[in-house]
């Protein structure tokens, strides 16, 4: 076992972590997840949309010592809940300077472009995210991302699939076409490093809002990961 993975062990066993987010380890699998994401003890990293803060309280202690954990858009929970907390101390919550406005379709939200203001970052991660916005939002996304990285930086996307070309509708809003998220990725200039099946479920049949009962917790999820030239 390597340091990372040590740090990373002790911070899903923190006391801190709820037994609800104890009990989603099974299925996020997040030592072998950010494995993937070539994610070290040492990097400078970029959290996007932390929500409650659920990979941001394994995240954030990891890096305290050797490396720098960053967090924007949608920071407001982890702000309120854990900045104050040991461990937590030396997070660096970005502001980029614009709102999001739900003016896409089914609820997406859209956002002009916009600069995280940080450069070299190592590495930059989004769980589940990227449905959330319109294809513009996420171009302003992606180029925001593309510009704080250093040369060789990685950009690790995880989401819930949607059956390539489907329309998306208010029953697969909260899913993401995997092909469409690659092609934008590579137009903002990433190329592919690669992917993972760690989240491939072959009995989600791609058809429901994942917040079903017959869907939560088996959702389909891609998992992709770029580089920057």
């Amino acid at each position: 076992m390597n340091a990372t993975e040590e740090k990373l062990k002790a911070a899903m066993a923190s006391d801190l972590r709820t037994e609800a987010e104890v009990a989603r380890d099974r299925n996020r699998k997040p030592i072998e997840t950010l494995s993937f994401f070539q994610f070290r003890d040492d990097m400078r990293v970029l959290e996007l949309i932390p929500g409650g803060g659920w990979y941001t309280k394994l995240l954030a202690p990891t890096l305290r010592a050797n490396g720098e954990y960053y967090a924007a858009i949608g920071t407001s929970r982890i702000v309120e809940n854990l900045s104050s907390l040991d461990g937590f101390d030396h997070m660096k919550i970005i502001d980029i300077g614009v709102e999001s406005e739900r003016s896409g379709p089914f609820r997406t939200s859209n956002l002009p472009p916009f600069s995280f203001g940080v450069e070299d970052l190592d590495l930059i991660v989004t769980f589940r995210n990227m449905h959330n916005f319109t294809p513009e939002g996420r171009a302003a996304i992606n180029a925001a991302s593309f510009d704080s990285l250093k040369s060789g930086g990685l950009y690790g996307v995880i989401d819930h699939t949607r059956r390539h070309m489907q329309a998306l509708n208010n029953e697969l809003r909260r899913r993401a076409d995997p092909v469409q998220i690659i092609k934008e990725a590579l137009d903002a200039g990433f190329v592919l490093e690669g992917y993972s099946d760690l989240h491939y479920r072959p009995d989600d049949a791609l058809r429901y809002e994942v917040g079903r009962k017959t869907v939560t917790g088996n959702t389909d999820r891609f998992t992709l990961l770029f580089r920057k030239p």
